[in-house]
């Protein structure tokens, strides 16, 4: 919890309870108590994606299994906002929600734990959960054998397979000061990020002006417009997506990555950048591009 403030009630904050997810909204209740002298507390909640970690997660619906329980209690006036990483999301926004505020992007690469790529043996176990990150891997590595891994991060680091690796966020790493585990810090050029990795995000319903102009202390314009061109490219694709895709806005380039559920084909895209609205365009047809390229 955060200290208590003479500058109105407590802001609450609807969160994941897992260690990384409970350390990102206390950073986002700090930032918030630093900006505009409100006590924030937290709400815990529970998700389906939590529940059911003997389940892969595609196939127990991807997108939003880990939002939608905590954008509940935001609807329900259980609290006044909800945190979620920001790759969580789904691809199209709750109608009654609004992106209170992105913060600062922390390192949005993926990461072996175990053994680097040149260190993996030919045949190697990597193990996985996300569908993005196996086609990725296979592409450079067709050699590699994947395994389903879920859990928290602590469950995580302790499945590291035998002569082998798991694949994390770096971001992920960085809130729980485990970066040194690290083996190797994959290239987003090549491994492509998932659309808002390493971002936290922040709901609030869409008419509680007086806590969207909270949110608005603490939102980060370069992470905002980044994200929010990435979340276009995913958009276009469409909500009920399954196909392992990336979209990572670094420099002045959108990178982009698709492939088929058979990682038969993959399209790769590498967009330039205005900075301004015809951004959200240019994510919009290069996912189209993608797709036909996909589709055959």
């Amino acid at each position: 919890m955060s200290p208590a403030s003479g500058h109105g009630p407590a802001i609450r904050l609807a969160t994941r309870s897992s260690p990384q997810a409970r350390t990102q909204a206390q950073g986002v209740a700090d930032a918030l108590v630093a900006a505009t002298g409100r006590a924030a507390e937290l709400v815990f909640v529970d998700t389906t994606g939590d529940r059911r970690q003997d389940v892969p997660l595609h196939v127990i619906g991807g997108q939003g299994v880990f939002v939608k329980e905590v954008q509940q209690a935001v609807l329900d006036g259980r609290a006044d906002v909800a945190v979620h990483s920001a790759k969580d999301l789904p691809s199209v926004a709750h109608e009654a929600l609004v992106l209170g505020a992105l913060l600062a992007r922390r390192d949005p690469a993926d990461a072996l734990i175990g053994r680097s790529l040149d260190e993996l043996a030919d045949g190697a176990t990597v193990a996985s959960g996300s569908v993005r990150r196996r086609a990725q891997l296979a592409a450079v590595r067709p050699d590699l054998t994947f395994v389903e891994l879920r859990g928290n991060i602590a469950t995580r680091l302790s499945k590291v397979p035998d002569g082998g690796a798991i694949v994390m966020a770096v971001a992920a790493l960085q809130v729980l000061g485990s970066t040194d585990l690290i083996a190797e810090r994959l290239d987003p050029s090549v491994f492509v990020p998932a659309v808002g990795q390493g971002c936290v995000a922040v709901e609030a319903r869409a008419d509680d002006a007086a806590t969207l102009a909270l949110l608005a202390a603490v939102d980060d314009a370069a992470t905002r417009h980044d994200v929010e061109v990435e979340r276009s490219f995913l958009a276009e694709l469409g909500s009920g997506c399954s196909l392992p895709v990336g979209a990572h806005v670094a420099g002045r380039s959108l990178l982009t990555f698709l492939a088929a559920d058979d990682g038969g084909r993959i399209a790769r895209g590498d967009v330039a950048l205005a900075f301004d609205r015809t951004d959200h365009d240019a994510a919009r047809a290069a996912a189209r591009a993608a797709r036909a390229e996909v589709d055959g």
